[in-house]
């Protein structure tokens, strides 16, 4: 059993989100799933983006890592979209990360440090053609990242793995699941 610790994208901490990790959890998983916007969702990418600016990016960035205080090292860490940045930073700079799977999203490794840490697994997630998700730096994650894995879906839809909101594919979430399972068995196997 792998721990995921799953940062929710810019419309909050949405249905699908719970949905995601509900399928995580049924697989036999430990999935966190903290709410980096104390309840609020929202209608649109648009909306719960400029709500994460009027917090401020950091204001994110610090509660995330008051959720990591505590928890145990070998965390798998998970984000989607907007969620990337903590999870992308926890598990570049916290010591013992598990493993990182960002969703709809990517940082360059130089916004968190510059290296990624040795033996950390790595799976990223994207539509081909969507323009929020990072594509560009996912490709270059992958050839900087040692054994780092990179899945490009056919479209251009950015949260095609929430249920809940009009992004949603369920094709290709359901190839994510698949593919993040995968993931998640290969750390619970390097654990043991």
């Amino acid at each position: 059993m792998a721990e995921i610790l799953f940062f929710h994208h810019a419309r909050g901490l949405t249905p699908g989100c719970h949905s995601l990790a509900e399928r995580w959890r049924a697989a036999g998983h430990v999935v966190h799933t903290p709410d980096l916007y104390e309840g609020r969702t929202f209608d649109s990418l648009d909306a719960g983006v400029a709500h994460a600016q009027s917090i401020g990016i950091p204001t994110m960035i610090d509660r995330a890592r008051r959720v990591v205080d505590g928890m145990p090292e070998r965390l798998v860490y998970a984000g989607a979209s907007l969620g990337v940045m903590p999870a992308q930073l926890q598990a570049q700079t916290r010591p013992g990360a598990a493993g990182a799977l960002l969703l709809h999203g990517a940082a360059p490794l130089a916004e968190f440090g510059g290296t990624w840490p040795a033996g950390v697994p790595l799976q990223l997630h994207a539509m081909e053609g969507d323009d929020w998700g990072d594509v560009d730096i996912a490709r270059e994650l992958v050839a900087t990242v040692e054994g780092a894995e990179l899945f490009l879906y056919p479209g251009d839809r950015h949260l095609f793995t929430d249920d809940s909101v009009e992004d949603f594919d369920p094709q290709a979430a359901a190839l994510v699941v698949e593919r993040s399972l995968d993931l998640f068995a290969r750390v619970d196997a390097a654990q043991r």
